[in-house]
């Protein structure tokens, strides 16, 4: 086999190749840098009703439209209002409820549940955990409810204790680190407790009886970039 010697001249026109490719593979690279994952179906939950007592009809068809319940009309009058959105923003979930109707100048401890609104209050199961606690059975009807600090806690659950003014109205806010996807909260339940227990082993038990309970439903659903700024 012979071999062959690349003299001086042949060296730098290789050199200036070389340069030359990468200059223009350049601009293709730099058109990357904007690019995101792929995309998966980050869901809005949506949820507007004016609270009635459940009836014997309303038990034989209990997660039809948009139910708004009252379990204690004496803390939740009838004809109060609830309404709440939670939407996706980036790699989080911006939630927002108000009220109207309600007791005034009083606190209300307010909680994203697993289930739709029933006539038998538990029936709406658990608190929602994006991360759920493996202690707790997220199908039970039973009021089973975590309170593990390391999962029952405003980041990993949906917190939306509100205070109302004068007129018994109101308006929460929160903002949590994760998105509805291929699951999310069925109902924003009210309870007799005036603000959510964050003592340990207490957290999010609400302190009280389910007072009022309102159906959400998922609306809008978008594309949301992962990994996104």
């Amino acid at each position: 086999m012979q071999s062959v010697t690349i003299g001086r001249p042949m060296r730098r026109r290789l050199r200036l190749v070389t340069v030359t490719a990468i200059l223009a593979l350049m601009p293709m690279a730099c058109a990357y840098n904007g690019l995101s994952m792929p995309a998966v179906t980050a869901m809005t939950l949506h949820g507007d009703g004016t609270l009635t007592q459940p009836t014997p009809e309303s038990a034989s068809t209990p997660n039809t439209g948009t139910l708004a319940y009252t379990y204690n009309p004496t803390s939740a009058p009838q004809g109060a209002r609830l309404a709440v959105v939670m939407a996706p923003s980036d790699e989080s979930t911006n939630a927002e409820l108000t009220v109207s109707g309600l007791l005034p100048n009083r606190g209300y401890a307010v909680h994203g549940n697993v289930n739709a609104c029933s006539p038998n209050p538990a029936a709406e199961g658990p608190l929602y955990q994006n991360r759920v606690d493996p202690a707790v059975n997220p199908t039970s009807i039973s009021g089973e409810t975590s309170t593990n600090p390391e999962y029952a806690n405003p980041r990993n659950e949906v917190w939306l204790d509100v205070h109302t003014d004068g007129a018994g109205s109101g308006t929460s806010r929160t903002a949590v680190p994760f998105v509805f996807t291929d699951r999310g909260p069925g109902s924003i339940v009210v309870d007799d407790a005036t603000d959510t227990p964050t003592a340990l082993g207490q957290a999010a038990k609400g302190g009280g009886a389910r007072a009022a309970c309102l159906s959400l439903s998922a609306v809008q659903p978008r594309d949301h970039p992962r990994g996104s700024a």
